[in-house]
């Protein structure tokens, strides 16, 4: 997985768990996803999601500030089940 917040890349499972502890971190209180865009375009066994999405992260004050990303899920189907072979979020870059 690729991510805004460092490690810049995470392999496997338990790599991947870690970068959640360390969001979840930021907050005891619930943090608000939304997507408000996807496209998914699927083949026989490849498919790749493409979305817009929104998040409350917490801010310096303890309020919620909202970060728009972006979010792409490469899938492959490995034994007949659908598995995430590749994630990238990322944020617009900003001047």
């Amino acid at each position: 997985m690729f991510d805004v917040p460092p490690p810049f890349q995470s392999r496997g499972i338990e790599a991947y768990k870690k970068t959640w502890e360390l969001f979840f971190s930021w907050s005891s209180a619930p943090i608000p996803f939304d997507i408000t865009e996807m496209s998914i375009t699927a083949g026989r066994d490849v498919a790749f999601v493409v979305a817009a999405m929104h998040c409350a992260e917490p801010g310096a004050n303890g309020e919620h500030k909202g970060l728009d990303f972006r979010l792409t899920v490469g899938l492959r189907k490995i034994n007949g089940r659908w598995v995430i072979t590749h994630e990238h979020h990322s944020v617009p870059a900003m001047d």
